[in-house]
C-alpha cells in the first residue's frame, strides 16, 4: 500500500467537524478517527473527559485502536507521556510559522518534531490498512500539526479548514458541558480568530492541498458541500447524504470529539440558529469584537440578524 491519504481538519472548535467527519466515514474505505491528537492523552492515559472510542469501548480496549497501538508500539504510558510533551512543545498554534518553515525546507526541524510526526504518520499507515485505505479523516484541528504534515513525503496530507460564525461558537461555549468548561464569548472569539488566521497561513503553504468551507454552507447545501469536500479529498462516488441533509450514520472509531459522535442512526444536517437570540447584547458584542477584523473575509456580518 502507498502513502496513507489524510484529510486533516483545522479551524476553531464547535464548527461541525465531528459531524462532517462522521458523514465522510460512511463512505467505503474512509475512516474517521476523530481528534487523533488526543490519542495518547485521552486514549492511552485516559486523562480527561470524552475519551471513549466512538464504538463505545475504552480506546485501549477497542478492537481497532488496541491493535493499532500494539502494532505501533505507541500504547504504553511512557510513549503517551512523551508524545504529550512533544505535542505541547512543538504542535500548538504558536508553532505554526516554525513548522511551515520546516515544511518548506527553509530550516531543519526542531529537536522532537520529527519524532512526534513520525509517530502520528506510523499510526496513519496502520489505520490505512484497517479500513482507511482510501482516506483517513483526522479532526484534531491543530494548524501547527497540519503544517508539519504538509512537509512529509510519506503521507498524502490535505487540509480542510472549517469556519463557523464566531457568535455561534461562542454560544456553544456559553454553558458548561460534560466534556468542556464554559468560556467567555470574548475568549472564545479570540481563539476563533487565532486558529483561523493560523489555518489560513497553512492554506497559503498548502496551495491545492487546502480547502476552506463554512459550516453554514454545509448546513444550507449539505449534499453539494460534502461532494465538494469529497472531490478535494480525492474521493469519487456519491455523497452519503440526500438533498434534504439526511444521512444514516453507523458506528465509528473516533478517539474523541463532540459526544454526538457516539450517536448513530438517521441524522439531519441542519443549522442551529439558537445563538441569534441565546446571546445577550453584551455577549454578542463581546463575541464580535475580537473577530471583527476578519469577519468580512468569511462572509459574516458585523451585526448579525437576531
Amino acid at each position: 500500500m502507498g502513502r496513507p491519504r489524510v484529510l486533516y481538519l483545522t479551524g476553531w472548535t464547535r464548527s461541525g467537524s465531528t459531524l462532517l467527519g462522521n458523514v465522510l466515514g460512511e463512505l467505503p474505505g474512509v475512516l474517521h478517527v476523530g481528534e487523533m491528537h488526543y490519542l495518547w492523552k485521552n486514549g492511552v492515559l485516559g486523562d480527561g473527559t470524552n475519551s471513549t472510542c466512538g464504538c463505545g469501548a475504552p480506546v485501549t480496549r477497542c478492537e481497532l485502536w488496541s491493535s493499532v497501538l500494539a502494532d505501533s508500539g505507541a500504547g504504553t504510558p511512557e510513549v503517551a507521556r512523551r508524545m504529550i510533551r512533544l505535542q505541547r512543545a512543538h504542535l500548538r498554534t504558536r508553532h505554526v510559522r516554525a513548522r511551515l518553515a520546516e515544511s518548506r525546507g527553509a530550516v531543519a526541524p526542531a529537536p522532537g518534531v520529527t519524532e512526534a510526526v513520525d509517530r502520528s504518520v506510523n499510526v496513519y499507515a496502520l489505520l490505512a490498512g484497517r479500513g482507511g485505505g482510501r482516506l483517513i479523516v483526522d479532526g484534531s484541528k491543530y494548524p501547527a500539526e497540519a503544517a508539519a504534515l504538509l512537509g512529509r513525503s510519506d503521507v498524502d496530507a490535505r487540509v480542510l479548514h472549517i469556519v463557523r460564525d464566531p457568535r455561534a461558537t461562542a454560544f456553544s461555549y456559553k454553558r458548561a458541558k460534560a466534556y468542556i468548561d464554559p468560556m467567555h464569548p470574548a475568549r472564545s472569539s479570540g481563539f476563533w480568530t487565532a486558529f483561523n488566521l493560523m489555518s489560513e497561513l497553512v492554506g497559503r503553504a498548502g496551495g491545492e492541498r487546502y480547502l476552506r468551507v463554512r459550516h453554514e454552507d454545509l448546513c444550507a447545501a449539505p449534499r453539494e458541500t460534502v461532494a465538494r469536500v469529497m472531490r478535494f479529498a480525492g474521493l469519487d462516488g456519491e455523497p452519503p447524504v440526500d438533498p434534504t441533509g439526511r444521512v444514516a450514520l453507523g458506528t465509528n472509531h473516533t478517539v474523541t470529539g463532540n459526544p454526538d459522535r457516539l450517536s448513530s442512526g438517521e441524522t439531519v444536517i441542519r443549522a442551529d440558529e439558537r445563538w441569534r437570540t441565546g446571546l445577550s447584547v453584551p455577549e454578542m458584542a463581546a463575541a464580535t469584537a475580537p473577530a471583527l477584523p476578519v469577519l468580512a473575509r468569511y462572509g459574516y456580518p458585523a451585526v448579525p440578524a437576531r
